[in-house]
């Protein structure tokens, strides 16, 4: 159930962010253990002024179709499954729409279980 933020240059069709959505609930299906059913995306698309991500960070070369995802999630996953689900994601989004590895910038935001709602004015995992 983790909650999936795509920020992404705007005029990509829907075919593009129902590829991308699929990358992301695969690979957090298979790193993270996410089941494939539950899927909260919002994808939001941003002018080329509005989307500033930098070109060079750490020595990494970005392009214009540089995308960020940020995945609200759970706390309690170690550092070696996160990195194997950067990995996944990258190579999934590389595998279905060509997605450099370098345009891919990732953060995931740990929340504590009791930090949800998901409707009804309840807690529901606390």
């Amino acid at each position: 159930m983790p909650l999936v933020r795509v920020e992404l240059p705007a005029g990509k069709p829907a075919e593009y962010r129902t590829a991308v959505g699929e990358a992301i609930q695969q690979a957090m299906h298979a790193a993270l253990k996410v089941p494939l059913g539950e899927r909260f995306h919002i994808f939001t698309g941003h002018a080329p002024g509005d989307l500033l991500i930098d070109r060079i960070y750490l020595g990494i070369e970005r392009s214009a179709d540089a995308i960020v995802v940020q995945v609200t999630l759970n706390e309690g996953r170690d550092a070696e499954v996160k990195r194997a689900f950067y990995k996944t994601l990258a190579d999934r989004l590389h595998e279905r729409i060509g997605l450099r590895p370098e345009d891919l910038v990732i953060n995931l935001v740990e929340v504590k279980r009791e930090n949800w709602s998901f409707g009804s004015g309840e807690a529901q995992l606390a």
